[in-house]
C-alpha cells in the first residue's frame, strides 16, 4: 500500500532544500521523484510544474509579494516565504488552479507546518493579491537592468552584465529564452553491430515504432528534439546505445574540433561521458578516447554510458584535471577541455544557478579553469587541436580565457567558419567570431543551451617554449591566487557536461 502525500507539502519541502540547504535543484527533484516513484503522472507533473515554477519566478514573485504585505520577503521566516511564493505562483501561473484553492491550501500547509499563528498572514495577502491584481505594476523599460530583473526573474548582475556584452534587446532574448520549455535533445548514434555500421535512420525509425514523437534538431546531423517519451532511459534504443541525451551545443562543439579516425583524443572532464562517445563516434572505433574525471563517482558516470553503448576505443580514468600529467606532455592530437564553469548556460534547465552567481566565484572559477587549460596545452602535440569549452555565457571565464591562452602558449585560433553551419553563421556577430576561432551560443537567439567554444592549434616546435611558460605560471592571474580542487565544490561550479549531456536514468 502506498503512503498518502500532499504535493504541495512535497514541493515545498524541495524548495526549502534547495534554497536554505544550498543542494543542486536538479539532484533534489531527482531524488524526490525516485522515492515517491508511485505518483500518478497527475502528480508528478503538478509537483514539477509548481516546483521548478516557483524556482524560476522567485525574483517576480518575491516582487508581488513586497507590494501587497508590510513584512518583506528578506524578513520571512523561510518555511512561510517559500509556502507565499509557491501560493503566488499558482495564482499567476497555474491556470488549472482556482484561487481560492491556491489560498486555502497554502494556509493549510502554514498550519500543518507549525505555523498556525501566521495562518492569517498568509491568507490576508494572497486573498489581497487574488482580489488586486490591478496593484502589480512592474518596473518599465526606464529602468532597464531592473524592468529585465523582474520580468523574467534573472539577478540585476546577470542582466546588468549582458546588457554590457551584447545591448538591451539581445539580453531580453536570453532572459525569455531561459523561461521557455526545456526540449529533451538526443543524439542519435550509428551502432556497430556484426561489424558493420547501422544507420542513424534505422534508430529514428526504431524510436518512431515505440511510440516516441520526433522533431529534426538544427546545427548538426544526428540531433533530435524527444516530444513525448516520458523517461528516455526506459525506451529499449536507449538502453541498446542508439541515442544520448545531449545538447546540440556540446555535439557542435566536438565536432569543431575535427577529430579523425585514429586521433588520440584526450576529454580532461568528461562526466557523464557524451563528448567522449561522440568522439569516439566520430572515429569509428579506431584510434583511442582518454576519458577522465575527477572522481570515482564521475567516472562511474563515463562508464556506464560507455557500456551501454558497447563503445571500445574508449578508456576511463579517475584524473584530476588540475594535476599535470608529465608523461602526456605532447602527445595528444586533440584535447578537450570542457571545464568547470559558472553554468548560466544552462540556467533554463538548472534554475537555481542563477541565484548563486557572483563576480567573485566567476573569477575564482577563472583561475581554475586556467590551471586545466594549462595541462590542457601541455598535452596537445604541435600541430594538435585544443577545443576549450564551457556551458556559461560570462566574459571572464570566456573570451578572456582565449585572450589568455593566446597571450601565454604557442597557440594559434582556428577559424570555424568551415564546420559551422549556414544556419548559424547567417548570425553577423557569430560569423564574426568564429572567423576568430570561437563563438557564444546564446538561449532564446539559437536553438540550444548557452554554450562557448574556441579552437586552437598548437604551433610546431614549441615544446621548448612551453616548458618555460609552465614553469612560470601558476595559472592563477585570473582569480585570487587560491588553489581548488578540479572537483570545485568549494566555489559552486557547474560541470558543463552535465549542461550539455541530461543525467536520466539510473544516475
Amino acid at each position: 500500500m502506498t503512503e498518502r502525500i500532499n504535493i504541495r507539502e512535497l514541493a515545498l519541502e524541495t524548495l526549502l532544500a534547495i534554497r536554505e540547504d544550498g543542494r543542486q535543484s536538479h539532484f533534489v527533484i531527482r531524488d524526490v521523484l525516485q522515492r515517491y516513484g508511485w505518483l500518478s503522472d497527475q502528480e508528478r507533473a503538478f509537483y514539477l510544474r509548481l516546483t521548478e515554477g516557483t524556482l524560476e519566478y522567485q525574483i517576480r514573485l518575491d516582487y508581488i509579494l513586497n507590494l501587497f504585505s508590510k513584512t518583506k520577503t528578506d524578513r520571512m521566516k523561510p518555511v512561510i516565504r517559500e509556502i507565499l511564493r509557491m501560493g503566488v505562483y499558482q495564482l499567476q501561473f497555474m491556470d488549472s488552479v482556482p484561487d481560492s484553492a491556491a489560498v486555502n491550501e497554502s494556509v493549510r500547509l502554514a498550519g500543518r507546518k507549525g505555523f498556525s499563528g501566521l495562518k492569517g498572514f498568509v491568507n490576508g495577502v494572497l486573498r489581497n493579491i487574488s482580489r488586486h491584481p490591478e496593484r502589480i505594476v512592474y518596473p518599465s523599460m526606464e529602468e532597464p537592468v531592473r524592468c529585465l530583473s523582474v520580468r523574467y526573474s534573472m539577478p540585476e548582475l546577470l542582466v546588468s552584465d549582458w546588457i554590457n556584452a551584447f545591448g538591451i534587446d539581445k539580453t531580453e532574448d536570453i532572459c525569455r529564452g531561459f523561461l521557455e520549455q526545456n526540449e529533451v535533445t538526443i543524439r542519435v548514434r550509428k551502432r556497430k553491430e556484426d561489424g558493420l555500421y547501422a544507420g542513424a535512420d534505422d534508430v529514428v525509425r526504431e524510436l518512431k515504432a515505440e511510440g516516441v514523437e520526433l522533431e529534426k534538431a538544427p546545427y548538426v546531423p544526428d540531433a533530435w528534439y524527444l516530444k513525448n517519451a516520458g523517461n528516455p532511459a526506459e525506451l529499449s534504443s536507449f538502453e541498446d546505445g542508439g541515442f544520448l541525451m545531449q545538447d546540440v551545443s556540446s555535439q557542435l562543439a566536438v565536432r569543431c574540433a575535427g577529430i579523425r579516425p585514429g586521433d588520440l583524443v584526450f576529454d580532461l572532464c568528461a562526466a557523464p561521458g557524451g563528448k567522449s562517445l561522440l568522439a569516439a563516434d566520430l572515429m569509428e572505433g579506431t584510434g583511442k578516447v582518454i576519458s577522465g574525471d575527477l572522481t570515482e563517482a564521475k567516472a562511474a558516470l563515463i562508464r556506464e554510458n560507455v557500456d551501454r553503448c558497447r563503445v571500445k576505443n574508449i578508456e576511463i580514468e579517475v584524473q584530476d584535471a588540475s594535476v599535470p600529467l608529465p608523461e602526456r606532455f605532447g602527445t595528444a592530437d586533440v584535447v578537450i577541455a570542457d571545464v568547470p564553469c559558472s553554468g548560466y548556460g544552462v540556467i533554463g534547465k538548472k534554475p537555481d544557478i542563477k541565484y548563486r552567481a557572483s563576480h567573485k566565484k566567476e573569477m575564482e572559477l577563472a583561475a581554475l579553469q586556467r590551471k586545466i587549460l594549462t595541462n590542457a596545452v601541455s598535452y596537445v602535440r604541435p600541430g594538435g587541436i585544443l577545443l576549450f569549452s564551457t556551458c556559461t555565457i560570462a566574459r571572464t571565464e570566456n573570451e578572456d580565457n582565449v585572450r589568455w591562452l593566446l597571450d601565454s602558449f604557442p597557440l594559434e585560433s582556428v577559424g570555424l567558419t568551415d564546420i559551422l553551419p549556414d544556419e548559424l553563421l547567417a548570425d553577423e556577430s557569430l560569423r564574426k567570431t568564429a572567423e576568430r576561432g570561437f563563438v557564444q551560443l546564446l538561449p532564446g537567439i539559437h536553438h540550444c543551451d548557452g554554450f562557448f567554444f574556441a579552437r586552437f592549434r598548437k604551433l610546431e616546435g614549441s615544446r621548448k617554449q612551453e616548458k618555460k611558460q609552465n614553469a612560470a605560471d601558476a595559472a592563477g592571474e585570473a582569480g585570487t591566487g587560491k588553489t581548488f580542487a578540479a572537483g570545485g565544490e568549494e566555489i559552486g561550479w557547474e560541470s558543463c557536461s552535465a549542461g550539455g549531456e541530461t543525467r536520466v536514468g539510473r544516475i
